[in-house]
């Protein structure tokens, strides 16, 4: 069986997107919450790795996020906030 490597970061550099302010942030991420979370499953779940956790801080990299939802479903724990863009706003795809 091959394997094949596959770096998220470089595929989804052909995306584009209208990043909202930070006050109309489409997902809100309490930090105090993931600090006592058992498991990060945001972290594992995230298909562009938007979440890190650095120093006992959940650190999130709202301006990748492909919309999926799936850190809405994979967090537990009440720290993710998920809502739809604004109107225009949000990841572009240009290649389906």
């Amino acid at each position: 069986m091959e394997v094949i490597n596959f770096d998220i970061k470089n595929k989804i550099g052909v995306t584009s997107w209208e990043t909202d302010s930070h006050e109309n942030a489409h997902i809100v991420v309490n930090g105090n919450i993931c600090k006592n979370c058992p498991h990060h499953l945001c972290i594992a779940g995230c298909p562009t790795e938007c979440f890190k956790f650095y120093e006992n801080e959940m650190v999130f990299q709202y301006e990748d996020c492909v919309e999926c939802g799936t850190c809405d479903i994979m967090c537990d724990q009440g720290a993710v906030s998920w809502n739809n863009p604004r109107g225009t706003y949000g990841v572009k795809y240009s290649q389906g």
